[in-house]
């Protein structure tokens, strides 16, 4: 008896290291760490100028390209955004479909939502001049500002996903179709509306006072909401009914219906998150950037399923995680980073984004038939 219980002792520590080396998130940790580590040794070095806080003179220092702390945070700002909606599409392609029309929905929401927070913000000053006891500075008050913001954003990609997935179930058309459509239409959309201008003057309330609030000399916000919805994914996906029924539905959609999932519900609550989720991303970057674009979001279709399928999502469903979805957007992030420190022509980019989804595909399917080989 002593000597089973030692067995077990001694093989248990192996076995959850042997699974922790498999799982697909510990390849992509190590795949990030080398390509750091490769753009920390051959990425140079540039001259920087930096202020003495002591006597207020500016100074010439050198910085590694890669180390220097604006580009680490400026890398992990930016792969936040596409993260945020990498962990919706993951769920989506887990369930077997695929969703074109992020980047359409993205630039709606961030559109609708710069024009309601603009409206919020001619309104509380109009109420302002009016009444002397409402404070005129900044505009709008936080919670005010950041509930019409985040709130008019998730709205919007939410009723688009909803539409994408009502569609997709009503019509019994697969979702490559009808999210191609909706890319263009929405997408048509927002220049109609926006008559190709950006639209600014949003309360500084929901700008500097909230995402890009400034906390220990960087604006960590639109990376914190990356990581709780990462932690939501996360525990919706493996601890939740609907997430086991999202990865029942991209296994076998047949055996699904026979067992009593109810499949098309699934998928119409799965795009209507996967929209929202677009919208929060599109919140974060108003908010950050102090306005909306009617180019934004253009070309984030190719990154967001780029980071799912490098994250580790089957392309034929039933696979995939929301921590692979953000370690592949920070992955992706990497590669565009490194194409800037090497000098490399910037409209490089989509092509090695696109060699990366292929090589992952890949890699996926040589995995597969590896794992089916022993089995």
């Amino acid at each position: 008896m002593t000597s089973m219980t030692g067995a077990n002792k001694t093989t248990r520590p192996h076995s959850v290291l042997r699974r922790l080396l498999l799982a697909q998130e510990s390849g992509l940790v190590l795949v990030i760490i080398l390509v750091m580590l490769g753009l920390t040794i051959f990425g140079g070095t540039k001259e920087k100028r930096v202020k003495d806080e002591a006597t207020g003179e500016w100074t010439k220092i050198t910085v590694n390209k890669f180390l220097d702390f604006e580009n680490i945070v400026l890398l992990a700002k930016d792969a936040s955004f596409i993260a945020i909606m990498a962990v919706g599409m993951t769920a989506i392609i887990v369930m077997g479909g695929i969703d074109l029309s992020v980047g359409s929905i993205y630039a709606l929401a961030a559109l609708l939502g710069a024009m309601a927070l603009r409206a919020l913000q001619a309104q509380w000053l109009h109420m302002s001049y009016s009444d002397a006891s409402i404070p005129t500075a900044g505009g709008a008050p936080l919670v005010v500002s950041v509930l019409v913001g985040v709130g008019m954003c998730c709205l919007v990609g939410a009723l688009c996903g909803f539409a994408n997935g009502a569609m997709v179930v009503g019509l019994r058309v697969h979702p490559f179709i009808i999210t191609l459509g909706t890319m263009g239409a929405l997408r048509g959309i927002v220049f109609i509306v926006s008559k190709g201008t950006s639209v600014s003057s949003l309360p500084e309330s929901f700008t500097s006072g909230f995402f890009k609030a400034q906390m220990a000399g960087v604006y960590p916000v639109p990376v914190l909401v990356m990581i709780l919805v990462a932690l939501i994914g996360h525990v919706v996906m493996t601890r939740m009914v609907l997430g086991r029924r999202t990865y029942a539905i991209g296994g076998n959609e047949t055996a699904a219906i026979y067992a009593g999932i109810p499949v098309g519900r699934v998928k119409i609550i799965m795009f209507t998150l996967v929209g929202m989720l677009s919208g929060l991303s599109a919140a974060a970057n108003i908010g950050y950037l102090g306005a909306s674009d009617a180019n934004a979001g253009n070309g984030y279709e190719l990154s967001v399923i780029a980071a799912s399928v490098i994250g580790g999502a089957a392309l034929s469903g039933g696979r995939g995680s929301a921590l692979g979805a953000v370690l592949g957007a920070i992955l992706i992030q990497l590669i565009a980073n490194s194409l800037i420190i090497l000098d490399v022509d910037s409209s490089w980019t989509n092509v090695a984004m696109g060699a990366a989804i292929i090589i992952a595909v890949l890699l996926d399917q040589a995995k597969s038939r590896l794992t089916s080989g022993r089995a």
